[in-house]
């Protein structure tokens, strides 16, 4: 059985729910893999069809907060926010074995913060909590072959069916949003 994979981008609240809870659902350790939502068929957070529809989505994702008892849910302002800048400094920890720990941080800083990762010194701060450099989160996040890297993860996302974010791969089966995690973690232990 390959090991899975978990997609996210910092933009989406339930990959911040997801990301929180994936490592404790899941018997294996699956590869966090960051993508640009705007890359998959979803095409992206927030096209909420009215005021009601934001509402209603908002309160769900804070009462799940609640019963998995993450601290309380701070939206960030604008949001969705701009996550270019930030999915490239996690693709950048991820290739120097930092991934897991900057991408918690940085969803922390989003939604247990209320920060906006479209704001450098968001992103920073969460390089600051896992021990990355800020200089070196910079270059790399500016790096061509980072950029390469990012377009190549969400290709290869979109190819093995992921259509929104959070999701979970597991031998070609794809488990989208934070409420699969159950079912991606029976189907590893099937």
């Amino acid at each position: 059985m390959a090991q899975p994979r978990f997609y996210y981008d910092f933009a989406s609240p339930e990959a911040y729910l997801a990301a929180e809870r994936v490592m404790h659902v899941l018997p294996g350790v699956p590869e966090w893999i960051p993508v640009r939502l705007g890359g998959l068929a979803a095409g992206g957070v927030g096209a909420f069809r009215c005021a009601e529809e934001e509402t209603i989505f908002r309160e769900d994702v804070e009462a799940r907060a609640r019963r998995y008892a993450l601290q309380p849910t701070r939206w960030p302002e604008p949001f969705p926010a701009d996550t270019a800048w930030a999915l490239l400094a996690a693709t950048y920890a991820k290739q120097i074995g930092r991934g897991v720990a900057f991408s918690l941080a940085a969803f922390r800083q989003a939604f247990a913060a209320g920060r906006d990762l479209g704001e450098r010194d968001s992103v920073l701060l969460a390089a600051a909590a896992c021990e990355m450099h800020p200089t070196a989160v910079v270059k790399g996040a500016q790096l061509g072959s980072i950029a390469t890297r990012l377009e190549a993860a969400t290709a290869a996302a979109a190819a093995a069916g992921v259509l929104d974010v959070p999701a979970v791969l597991v031998d070609g089966r794809v488990f989208h949003g934070d409420r699969e995690l159950e079912a991606a973690a029976g189907a590893l232990t099937a």
